[in-house]
C-alpha cells in the first residue's frame, strides 16, 4: 500500500515538473517570438503583459502544459491515474494562487483566475487521455 502511495506522490511531483518545464520552455521561445513578429503591438515585455492576444496564447500553452503534466502523472500512477492527475491539477491551482500573490504585476487578475479555473480540468483531461490511450493501444506502464 505504501509503495503505491509513494508512487502516486512521485507521479504528482513528476507531472508538476513536466508541466513547469514545458510551460517555461514554451514561454522562453514564445515571448521573444511574439515581440519579434509584432514589434508595433508588442515592443517590449510590458506591452506583452498587457496584451489580451498574448494572454490567450499563454493560456493555450499553459492548458496544454497542464494536460501534459496530467498525462505524465497518470502514466506513472498505478492505482488511480486520473485521480492523481486531478490532484496534480489541484496542487497547481495552489501554486498558481501563491504565484498570483507573490508576483501580482506579472499578469492581469483575469489571466491568473482563468489559469486557476482550468488547471484541474486540463490535468484531468490529460490523465483521462492517458488512460484511454493505454486501454486502446496497450501502452506499457513503467515498472
Amino acid at each position: 500500500m505504501w509503495r503505491n502511495s509513494f508512487r502516486s506522490v512521485g507521479a504528482i511531483i513528476a507531472g508538476i515538473a513536466v508541466l513547469t518545464a514545458i510551460s517555461f520552455a514554451i514561454e522562453a521561445v514564445a515571448d521573444p517570438l511574439m515581440m519579434h513578429l509584432f514589434p508595433g503591438a508588442l515592443p517590449n515585455a510590458d506591452a506583452l503583459k498587457r496584451s489580451l492576444p498574448a494572454h490567450l496564447v499563454m493560456f493555450a500553452y499553459t492548458f496544454l502544459s497542464v494536460m501534459a503534466g496530467g498525462y505524465v502523472t497518470a502514466w506513472i500512477s498505478r492505482l488511480a491515474p486520473v485521480r492523481d492527475a486531478a490532484i496534480m491539477g489541484a496542487i497547481e491551482v495552489l501554486l498558481t494562487a501563491w504565484a498570483m500573490h507573490a508576483f501580482p504585476h506579472q499578469a492581469p487578475l483575469y489571466s491568473w483566475i482563468a489559469g486557476m479555473v482550468f488547471c484541474i480540468p486540463a490535468a484531468w483531461l490529460g490523465g483521462a487521455l492517458r488512460v484511454r490511450t493505454a486501454k486502446s493501444k496497450a501502452i506499457p506502464q513503467p515498472a
